[in-house]
């Protein structure tokens, strides 16, 4: 008996939510894969299912086994995909999660480059600011921007961002323009979807919570608003350039500002990185070293 026998049919019965799911997935017959978990659970010596007439339950070893065996399973699809790949070029699919505004201003448009170079390869690209669960939701990568959290993904640095506070010299004309953070709470505060505003403090970037009667989940909105006057807001540069530039907004608080943000790409730690992922992480890492606003043109 092979170390993963029964393997597959555990995973895809957790996976499925029942053993006649994970059976028409597999191609097998009910029975087959009830007898392939039982002899996975004599093997081991341990029972890994709870099983009811109406709901499967995993054990506390079987929670442990699933994560394992689930991780073991991936990792030989990836490899066989990745021999097709280096025979076939690059084809199938990739899910992206893109930041709204700047994955369809910078990112999309290269996506795009790049599937023209590899006409076998398909894109399935989702624009939005949420966090998602790559693991959980399919992703194959995400572009995220600010602070990460989650040591269970790799990130690489695609590219600088910078968050500028601004507002209208017309706001300003009516009031003492703040010196420090928290002078923010005698201001109107233009809000997006993040409860918090990010300042360099003591060498490090840290979170203000903030409040304010208006409130956008979009970056376009926030910047029309500040343009006609209603209040603060903060704003990645690729927004705001061209309006400081231009006089239309001015900039506060720069003493506070984190120099330091980035763009990053990000893919889970425990997945294989097949070739079609790895040549598009640095592909756009190439591309995007130096910010697309600040090149000549732009």
């Amino acid at each position: 008996m092979r170390a993963w026998d029964g393997m597959d049919a555990f995973v895809e019965v957790v996976r499925l939510g029942s053993f006649s799911a994970a059976a028409r997935h597999l191609g097998l017959s009910t029975a087959f894969v009830s007898r392939a978990v039982s002899a996975l659970e004599q093997r081991l010596g341990t029972q890994l299912l709870h099983r009811t007439t109406r709901k499967l339950r995993l054990t506390d070893a079987g929670r442990l086994y699933y994560e394992h065996a689930r991780h073991l399973l991936e990792g030989f699809d990836a490899a066989e995909q990745a021999i097709v790949d280096y025979q076939e070029g690059l084809r199938g699919s990739l899910r992206i999660s893109l930041a709204t505004t700047y994955g369809e201003r910078y990112v999309a448009p290269l996506v795009n480059e790049f599937l023209a170079m590899h006409p076998q390869l398909g894109v399935d690209m989702d624009f939005s600011n949420r966090n998602v669960d790559l693991i959980e939701e399919g992703y194959d990568l995400t572009i995220r921007t600010g602070l990460l959290a989650d040591s269970n993904l790799v990130a690489r640095r695609l590219g600088e961002r910078r968050l500028f506070v601004v507002a209208s010299p017309a706001y300003l004309a009516a009031r003492s323009a703040p010196r420090t953070p928290d002078d923010l709470v005698d201001h109107q505060l233009l809000l997006g979807s993040a409860s918090h505003w990010i300042f360099l403090e003591d060498g490090q970037p840290r979170q203000r919570p903030v409040r304010g009667r208006y409130r956008a989940s979009s970056g376009q909105a926030l910047l029309d608003a500040s343009l006609h006057g209603l209040g603060i807001a903060q704003l990645p540069d690729f927004y705001v350039e061209a309006p400081l530039a231009e006089g239309r907004l001015v900039s506060l608080l720069d003493a506070w500002r984190d120099e330091n943000g980035a763009v990053w790409l990000v893919y889970p730690r425990s997945r294989h990185l097949s070739p079609k992922v790895r040549q598009l992480a640095d592909f756009l890492c190439e591309r995007l070293q130096t910010p697309p606003w600040q090149l000549p043109g732009e």
